[in-house]
């Protein structure tokens, strides 16, 4: 595709879209909305921690189900799938957002794990194929989604200001969005050409960069040092966490 195809096709469509681009990449709720009409395949990134803690569970045979909210309704689905819900970090819940207590799970378990960020994007991808994308991952995630499709928007989920509303852009998700970038083939957008060119320049330092970024600081002052470090596992498993009827699952 050449300079003024593209540049026509750009003309006809939302400059938000990326649509001249089948290589694409956004962030949070909007970009994802942004971005669905010129989609065939979305790969949520959040790093730490829905999508490693989706990535620990589904390489052990678990089902994970993203809800957007820690309330009632999730309740009642954990009772409809006959699962298990997941609490919040440090709540002595079995399963929370925590990588680590992922472990745990066993195959074939089903898991409801509330999340504002990935798992609210997990909801919003209105039946295109939708896959939880991480360090640990990024390698067969690419892979992937290129045999669902050849327009692939890579979605950095990104983390909320205390006040609850406003995204706030990670360091994390932007290079973990990188990293799956960098396995990809096709033109890219000007967004997705930054996010992976950004990954590239850092690749060598990006366990110092993510622990010491405001998100990885945050946990370890927490005490979830090891959450961070399940995070920073690159290229470690070889199952993809694809999400289908309602849940993500190993294929």
């Amino acid at each position: 595709m050449n300079a003024s195809n593209l540049q026509h096709r750009h003309a006809e469509t939302s400059p938000f879209d990326q649509s001249p681009f089948p290589i694409k990449f956004e962030w949070g709720p909007e970009g994802l909305k942004a971005t669905a009409g010129s989609t065939d395949v979305f790969i949520i990134v959040d790093v730490l921690s829905f999508s490693t803690s989706v990535s620990v569970a589904v390489d052990r045979g678990g089902l994970i189900y993203p809800f957007p909210w820690n309330d009632v309704r999730a309740q009642e689905l954990a009772r409809q799938i006959g699962g298990e819900l997941a609490g919040r970090r440090g709540s002595g819940s079995r399963f929370s957002l925590s990588p680590a207590s992922l472990r745990r799970i066993s195959p074939g378990e089903s898991v409801v794990l509330p999340s504002p960020n990935g798992s609210q994007l997990s909801t919003l991808t209105n039946g295109i194929t939708t896959i939880a994308g991480c360090f640990r991952n990024a390698r067969v995630t690419a892979l992937a989604a290129e045999q669902f499709g050849r327009r692939i928007t890579v979605i950095a989920a990104g983390e909320r200001w205390e006040e609850g509303n406003t995204l706030r852009p990670s360091v994390e998700d932007a290079l973990g969005a990188g990293a799956i970038l960098s396995h990809l083939s096709g033109v890219r957008s000007p967004e997705a050409t930054a996010a992976e060119a950004t990954y590239l320049h850092r690749k060598n330092e990006i366990a110092g960069l993510v622990m010491m970024s405001s998100s990885g600081r945050e946990l370890i002052a927490q005490g979830y040092e090891e959450d961070v470090q399940l995070a920073l596992e690159m290229n470690s498993q070889q199952s993809v966490a694809v999400l289908k009827n309602g849940r993500y699952a190993a294929v």
